[in-house]
């Protein structure tokens, strides 16, 4: 339990449903959604979308979406994977040639398709009560009318404001420079777009004029998007990954995601006694660094499209994790290992919703880097990702970019299995510290006994391009222990990720959680 005294959030408690997510309008609609009668699909596909409004930076309709549901009833959970693929004149050899070492990230090459619409009509029409067009009803008019800054929007906003190009300008800095605080930001565009979407489903987006307006802007900014690459978008069922974390299971979303390399980093740090560490101290973070140097080091050389990937079955083999622990040396920091060009970064939204029959989801959602390519489309204002980028132009790597494939994503969702049975959905922000942060997430409950809003609350760490990224939480005792060890410490502009999280207790009660590093909040009702 928390100390009284000091600043902080309990947990929220409720048993009829709950939402959890980084925007508190977001948790609202969602909760109002479950309480008319939806499902926590329909909640989680409220909130998200409402997201795309209230966090422009991180989301949009022009973004990817990777889901985890635990139907009613069940302990089996299903994956639905909603990222886009590379349009079909995609080139990685013409970017080689014109002397690109990566794709640019601000550039029409490194859009891929959007695939969230598509993921989010499917999840509705499995897994809804409601109907997408009632799901989108109250969600519409804020896009309409619009919605008060966020402090921490307007923060991301103002570090991100150069990356808005072209006419992007014109919808998402209207100003004329960033926005401060509580000023006014509609998308009365893309409101018509919602509208489109609810009458004629997928179609109202992916074909149509809709559809004609993107491809325009794509072929100005030079890009070779067709109206056939976008009607022929479609999402995909699959199957979870899972595997042993701290006494649980850790349930991951398979490649193109980086689900496996939570799951590695788990297993090497298995090798270790963290729960007799001090779980603030320099020792345990000296170990969780060195882990995800190992586990990322391997995720870059292997994760791609799971058509092309075809080394999952090392990353979560006991022996690798048992080979990659003993290369950890408890006292020093090792050198990072090699990096190759895979473009990663920092901005999404993620939603978890549990409902009254016990549904839960989990939902991760994204345009990428902040403001995505920075591109819009001209008549309704659709951003567009740069999950491109998250492609390699290394020539035979399985992640290289090519015709129709998907590129290798940051943005993953979770849920914990204990004694057989999915106890909580959650699910931790900030591009490449996602599988780090499941790893911690979990630990700080498992092996030190926090609650969910104690183990999001606690100071992080992070590895990260040969630096130590050390939140002001840890003392100056603990940077100073670090960098004897060998690493470079630096104090991090901003906070490290985001996580939300619902705890399903065995009586019937959720617990909700949500990280104070973002402006949302956990709703019951």
């Amino acid at each position: 339990m928390r100390d009284f005294h000091l600043p902080g959030r309990s947990p929220v408690m409720a048993t009829n449903g709950m939402v959890a997510t980084s925007h508190p309008l977001a948790a609202r609609v969602g909760v109002e959604t479950l309480a008319r009668g939806g499902s926590a699909a329909d909640a989680a596909i409220a909130g998200a979308v409402l997201l795309g409004l209230c966090e422009p930076q991180m989301t949009g309709l022009g973004g990817d979406c990777f889901v985890l549901v635990k139907p009613a009833g069940s302990d089996e959970v299903q994956a639905l994977n909603g990222s886009g693929r590379a349009p079909a004149g995609a080139d990685a050899a013409a970017l080689r040639a014109a002397g690109h070492p990566a794709i640019p990230t601000g550039s029409a090459d490194a859009v891929t398709l959007p695939g969230a619409v598509d993921a989010f009509c499917t999840l509705a029409e499995r897994h809804g009560k409601l109907g997408l067009a009632a799901v989108l009803e109250p969600v519409i008019p804020y896009f309409e009318q619009g919605v008060p800054i966020a402090p921490r929007v307007a923060f991301d906003w103002a570090e991100a404001a150069a990356n808005i190009q072209a006419s992007a300008r014109d919808t998402y800095l209207p100003w004329g420079s960033a926005p401060t605080a509580g000023t006014h930001f509609a998308l009365p565009g893309q409101a018509e777009v919602l509208r489109r979407i609810a009458a004629e489903g997928r179609a109202g987006f992916y074909e149509g004029e809709v559809a004609a307006d993107m491809v325009a802007a794509l072929k100005a900014a030079g890009g070779c998007h067709t109206e056939e690459d976008f009607a022929a978008t479609a999402c995909d069922w699959t199957q979870p990954i899972e595997g042993p974390i701290a006494g649980g299971n850790l349930v991951e979303h398979p490649p193109n995601g980086q689900g496996a390399t939570a799951l590695l980093m788990a297993n090497i740090l298995s090798h270790f006694d963290i729960a007799a560490l001090d779980p603030l101290g320099a020792p345990r973070a000296h170990l969780e660094a060195e882990a995800a140097k190992l586990a990322y080091d391997a995720r870059n050389r292997f994760l791609a499209d799971p058509d092309h990937m075809t080394r999952l079955d090392h990353m979560l083999s006991p022996e690798t994790a048992r080979a990659l622990a003993a290369l950890i040396d408890p006292a020093r920091a090792m050198a990072a290992p090699a990096e190759i060009s895979e473009q990663v970064h920092k901005d999404t939204i993620y939603i978890t919703a549990v409902d009254r029959d016990g549904m839960a989801v989990s939902l991760i959602y994204s345009i990428f880097h902040s403001f995505g390519s920075g591109l819009a489309s001209d008549k309704f204002g659709i951003l567009f990702q740069n999950r491109g980028a998250g492609f390699t132009l290394q020539e035979g790597h399985a992640n290289e970019m090519a015709p129709g494939k998907r590129p290798m994503h940051t943005i993953i969702p979770a849920m914990l299995r204990e004694e057989g049975r999915i106890t909580m959905p959650f699910g931790v922000m900030g591009g490449q510290y996602q599988s780090n942060g499941h790893v911690r997430f979990v630990s700080n409950m498992r092996e030190f006994g926090m609650d969910p809003q104690t183990a999001i609350d606690a100071p992080r760490a992070f590895a990260d391009g040969g630096v130590l990224k050390v939140e002001r939480g840890y003392s100056d005792a603990v940077r100073a222990a670090l960098s004897d060890m060998g690493h470079t410490v630096e104090i991090p502009t901003t906070a490290i990720g985001g996580a939300q999280a619902i705890r399903i207790h065995p009586s019937g009660y959720l617990e909700g959680a949500s990280d104070p590093r973002k402006d949302g909040c956990a709703l019951g009702y």
